[in-house]
């Protein structure tokens, strides 16, 4: 059987978003386990897990936000194809490769099929990588990953017994790049798979900088040297921390210059205005002239 659970802190929101695409996927015998939210979300996904793990017949827990919209009906066969591979512990419909950190979306992101459904300004959306089967891009696949986004989540039944949401790191962040973690460092595998989302977010990605910034701090204690593919890197928190400093001067001074460019921008296209305003009126300011002259010319006379 496959278990669905959702961490619920706002009702309306779940009834919208997560629970109609919670009906399109499920199969007669699988489990719906949606929890009033208390606590962090480390907490919240860990009794999901205890709850899931009791049944002998779990063939996979799918984890999703209340703001997570399924929408494949055919979503569990494509997770069964994907578990076949004993090794896979998560998967994911977004994920990406050179991983080191919370921020996941630095690595080179490999497959991405769901769209961010917003709601400010009035509404609208923006596809992902692999969204549309026809503009998906070439460069595109499926398959192992360092990282996924964890707004959906598809975890095996070894991953639901065997592995924990650590809950020292937080209240929020972090959760999905740790749990990927924590499976690669065990020796197996996370990854991507083509079933389809809709992420109904807000445009305010980072709601929170400061508790961001915490998590990620803690992440890269934890895990600092420890990741497989990391390359090894020691513990120079001064060079690296010198770096960092570098990075975001530098990509400061890029906004900057994005700023200044999109400023040119702006004034070359007042100037050309001014300019085709100019043309248009030119006629009309040499009619008045030629009438004022006129008028002068008969009035002398």
């Amino acid at each position: 059987m496959i278990v669905f659970g959702t961490a619920v802190t706002d009702v309306g929101t779940y009834d919208r978003c997560a629970a109609p695409g919670i009906r399109r996927a499920v199969e007669p015998d699988s489990e719906i386990l949606a929890h009033q939210s208390t606590g962090s979300l480390f907490r919240n996904y860990n009794l999901l897990l205890d709850l899931a793990g009791a049944h002998d017949t779990l063939e996979a827990l799918v984890l999703l936000h209340q703001d997570a919209e399924i929408v494949d009906a055919d979503f569990c066969d494509k997770l069964r194809e994907v578990l076949k591979d004993a090794d896979v512990a998560v998967a994911g419909c977004a994920g990406a490769v050179g991983v080191q950190n919370l921020a996941w979306w630095e690595g080179a992101v490999t497959w991405a099929s769901f769209t961010h459904r917003y709601y400010e300004f009035g509404g609208g959306e923006f596809q992902s990588l692999s969204w549309s089967p026809v503009a998906t891009p070439s460069i595109a696949s499926t398959g192992e990953v360092e990282s996924i986004d964890g707004f959906v989540m598809v975890l095996s039944p070894w991953a639901v017994r065997e592995l924990r949401f650590d809950e020292s790191l937080g209240k929020l962040h972090g959760y999905d790049f740790d749990f990927c973690a924590q499976a690669r460092a065990a020796g197996k595998k996370v990854v991507t798979f083509d079933a389809r989302a809709i992420h109904h977010h807000s445009l305010e990605l980072i709601s929170d900088p400061e508790t961001w910034i915490e998590a990620y701090i803690r992440l890269a204690e934890k895990w600092d040297g420890r990741l497989p593919n990391s390359g090894g890197r020691g513990t120079d928190w001064r060079n690296r921390a010198l770096r960092a400093e570098a990075e975001a001067a530098a990509a400061k001074g890029q906004a900057v210059s994005e700023h200044l460019k999109l400023r040119a921008v702006e004034l070359h296209n007042e100037r050309l205005m001014a300019s085709k305003s100019w043309r248009l009126t030119a006629p009309l300011r040499m009619l008045r002239e030629w009438l004022r002259r006129l008028r002068a010319k008969r009035a002398r006379a």
